[in-house]
């Protein structure tokens, strides 16, 4: 292995079916592209302009409570709902569409304007978890939701419309694609092995340790062998659970523990508040038992090279197939060989 990953080669996704090239020679290259702007490096505890943080109002007219730890509430400019009519096209298989209904939900994590995963502590993070799981299991539970994803963009880089630390549930009656690459996989390797993928794969990495980045009792925060951004992590449970709702009181405790220390890990890499776009995947409410999946959470974060230069998926990567410079063992060696003490609180 090691003499492989010093040359270009191609890594298999057993999550996705699909490749991913490795080019580490690509990373000697000059850079005279795009250079990011710095976010501000100090925000307010309150801003009185955000319509996310207690008290303010929102663009449609509602008042946010002076809430003091988590706030939820439907999307104001929700991207599904249950208004729309149970239409479908079908011509000749080619032509097609459907309508899509469900819900689509906002969760401030703090009261706080300032306050980053990174910088909340374990307690508050634990409450934000248990908002997943509620939220996970009553948006599952209606008839017409049969997948609850759980997401956060963070940073201007990957698009965030508002500061204020938040993340978004959307609860629909579909699958969506990359939810349904995975399940494929689950399914098939479990007919024709009666194993779980990430099972076997997460024994083959506690045996490697290559791509470790921490883990606990309860969970493993490692760079996926496979992984297309540059420092893109995966958090799973050591456990075969197949979703967030199946977690005990010590198993998330244990979660925000190893959450908070791989968002500290990526601040602390360019001394940053790290841009990302992360995800909980996890079986789908559709009623059945769903045995084959194992619960995990993706960060996809887009920095390559410095906290100003971003790596972009374009060209090759958007005709052909993902590509990355940076091997996933050199990431995860300099995502280990940060402090796990957030930098603005070292002092």
């Amino acid at each position: 292995m090691n003499d492989l990953i010093k040359y270009t080669h191609r890594r298999f996704n057993p999550l996705t079916g699909e490749w991913i090239l490795v080019a580490p020679g690509r990373l000697k290259r000059p850079w005279q592209g795009k250079v990011e702007r710095l976010p501000a490096p100090v925000r307010p505890r309150y801003d009185p302009s955000c319509y996310l943080c207690p008290g303010n109002t929102r663009a449609n007219g509602n008042k946010n409570p002076n809430y003091s730890s988590t706030f939820v509430f439907d999307n104001d400019f929700s991207s599904l709902s249950h208004d729309s009519p149970e239409v479908r096209i079908d011509e000749r298989g080619i032509i097609r569409a459907e309508a899509e209904q469900g819900i689509c939900r906002v969760i401030c994590f703090s009261p706080r304007h300032d306050l980053t995963l990174a910088e909340m502590d374990e307690t508050d993070i634990g409450r934000v978890i248990l908002v997943w799981k509620q939220e996970y299991e009553q948006l599952g539970h209606l008839d017409d939701v049969n997948h609850v994803q759980i997401f956060e963009n963070k940073g201007e880089l990957m698009g965030c419309s508002n500061p204020h630390p938040h993340c978004q549930v959307w609860a629909e009656s579909a699958i969506p694609v990359e939810p349904s690459k995975e399940a494929f996989r689950f399914e098939k390797v479990r007919a024709e092995s009666g194993k779980c993928i990430l099972c076997e794969y997460l024994a083959f990495e506690l045996g490697q340790k290559d791509r470790i980045l921490t883990q606990n009792e309860h969970f493993v925060a490692l760079v996926p062998f496979w992984a297309s951004w540059p420092f893109e992590t995966m958090i799973l449970p050591t456990r075969h659970l197949q979703n967030i709702a199946q977690l005990n009181a010590a198993a998330m405790s244990a979660f925000a523990s190893i959450l908070k220390e791989l968002t500290v890990r990526y601040d602390n890499l360019f001394e940053v508040s790290f841009p990302y776009s992360s995800g909980i995947h996890q079986s789908p409410t559709d009623g059945r038992p769903h045995e084959e999946w194992h619960f995990h959470m993706h960060f996809y974060p887009p920095l390559l090279r410095s906290a100003s230069v971003r790596k972009f998926m374009v060209g090759y990567e958007m005709l052909a197939n993902p590509q990355r410079d940076l091997t996933p063992e050199d990431a995860a060696d300099r995502l280990r060989s940060v402090p796990s003490i957030h930098y603005l609180q070292e002092g």
